[in-house]
């Protein structure tokens, strides 16, 4: 029996390219998603995915190429266009109105009407079944978006995706807010739509993730495709040297350090937003990595102890003196500096540029005379492009213009620059690529050789289990277990953060590989 001809592709993408000035974000790239596909798009940050993605949605027209769906031409002329097209879009950084209450945000766009009015209660009805399928019926549906926490955000994100019953499902790292139960939920949704015949293409830095929910892959470099093929079989290795053009031997690079006397100590510190007091002791030269669920109050403490919440009790020393003040400018005068876990919303101000971004918490060295002097200014962010490997045109473009892992390096720049002894670091390799991640990485343990501390919070076992000097573990807004590295494994950790206790068995291989 002759085989008949195989289905052609729900959408293809030919010879697509896009220049923003003289960078050349993508070059003559080629993709074809099948139906009923899950098509992983892997890269580095600046790879091209987020441009090419927002080139299928609309959001951007493509200098060349061509687009196809079901075979018949495609140029949405904007977002809603590719939205009725039925292309949705789940982008890295969350594109929420904080104003608007959770129904409002999921049919945003998609409102039901009847006689010329809204009919409110076809639309609580279809958002109340849409939370269901992501599994989280419990979210309050009346409450404004912007009081709600990154991971339950991210689920909304999803929800209003779901909402339009697309046949294309773009999703943009959709699992980096969160935790492990709602990340093996998404995948079972995932599945789902797939049987059903949607096609999903999903972008992730976490590969390993990335291999266990992919049917097939295609990797972007410099802005080409430079391979793809199906994920069965194949090996991370592999994916790692097509992304990064040469073999990649250390994933998580452990940096020898010496761990000297106290910098930091916290005795019953209680924030506003704290459920409990949190002691706890950082040594000069320690990395203490911070797990736990979303929502256990690792950030809590992190923002009482910068003092963007308001501390209600306790105690805050550094370097042997009681910490006075409470706001982040006296924090940062006596050498903390925060990365927040939300880059975009108050870790960054992403309508000013590289260079402001990076030297706004120190002045100092760029003024003469009183006054600053740009030329000064960019000159120290130039160099600090330079040393932490940032993808910008020059220290003059809008950070907002950056990937996200180039944000975040911008972020930790600008911590760097203010020479700061101890690090406060949220979630600092959320939505990183893999290169960029092990660069961060090998940078903590080098701020670490110099002496510095660093409080590092993660939800991603394998980075604490590698970098960490201690691991101290949240369960409910309380800290529950800390121990050495030596003396946990990702099985304990889990258990802790889940559970609130952990056994106390060594594990034979406490480092992970990743």
């Amino acid at each position: 029996m002759i085989p008949g001809p195989a289905a052609p592709p729900v959408l293809r993408m030919s010879g697509v390219s896009k220049s923003f000035g003289a960078t050349r974000a993508l070059d003559g790239v080629s993709f074809e998603l099948g139906r009923g596909e899950v098509h992983a798009l892997i890269g580095e940050n600046g790879a091209g995915k987020s441009t090419m993605m927002k080139v299928l949605s609309g959001a951007l027209a493509p200098d060349a190429g061509r687009m196809e769906i079901d075979g018949r031409p495609y140029a949405p002329s904007g977002p809603l266009d590719g939205l009725r097209s039925g292309v949705a879009m789940i982008y890295q950084e969350l594109t929420l109105a904080p104003h608007m209450t959770v129904e409002e945000n999921v049919v945003l766009g998609r409102e039901v009407h009847r006689a010329g009015w809204l009919d409110r209660e076809a639309m609580r009805r279809k958002v109340r079944e849409t939370l269901e399928l992501v599994g989280h019926p419990e979210i309050p549906r009346d409450a404004p978006v912007g009081r709600l926490s990154v991971g339950v955000k991210q689920v909304v994100e999803i929800a209003r995706a779901l909402l339009n019953e697309s046949r294309i499902l773009v999703m943009d790292e959709p699992t980096s807010s969160l935790p492990l139960e709602d990340s093996q939920r998404l995948f079972e949704i995932i599945r789902r739509l797939r049987d059903q015949g949607v096609s999903v293409i999903y972008i992730s830095h976490f590969l390993e993730e990335v291999q266990r929910v992919a049917d097939r892959y295609t990797v972007l470099r410099d802005g080409r495709s430079v391979g793809s093929g199906r994920m069965e079989g194949t090996r991370l290795e592999d994916i790692i040297q097509l992304m990064v053009g040469r073999e990649l031997t250390q994933l998580i690079p452990r940096v020898e350090h010496t761990l000297g006397e106290t910098v930091l100590s916290l005795d019953g510190l209680k924030g506003a937003r704290m459920a409990a007091p949190i002691s706890l002791t950082l040594a000069r030269g320690e990395i203490l990595g911070i797990a736990g669920l979303i929502g256990s109050g690792r950030t809590e403490m992190l923002r009482a102890l910068f003092g963007l919440d308001e501390v209600e009790g306790g105690a805050i020393v550094v370097s042997g003196e009681a910490l006075a003040g409470r706001t982040p400018w006296t924090r940062i005068g006596r050498g903390l500096g925060l990365l927040s876990e939300d880059r975009q919303g108050e870790g960054l101000a992403l309508s000013m540029s590289v260079a402001d971004n990076m030297t706004l918490s120190d002045l100092t060295p760029y003024r003469r005379g009183g006054l600053l002097s740009p030329s000064l200014q960019r000159r120290g962010a130039s160099s600090w492009i330079e040393k932490l490997q940032i993808k910008a045109r020059g220290p003059a473009q809008p950070v907002a213009d950056l990937s996200g892992g180039n944000q975040q390096k911008v972020a930790l720049a600008r911590l760097l620059h203010q020479k700061a002894g101890v690090f406060l670091l949220d979630e600092p390799t959320r939505g990183i690529d893999v290169v960029s991640k092990s660069q961060i990485y090998e940078w903590i343990g080098e701020l670490a050789r110099e002496g510095k501390a660093v409080l590092f919070v993660s939800s991603y076992l394998p980075e604490l289990l590698g970098i960490s000097d201690t691991i101290a573990v949240f369960h409910r807004g309380a800290l529950v277990e800390s121990r050495p590295v030596a003396e946990w494994d990702a099985t304990s950790l889990m258990a802790a953060a889940t559970v609130g206790r952990a056994p106390r068995t060594a594990p034979s291989s406490p480092r992970s590989s990743a």
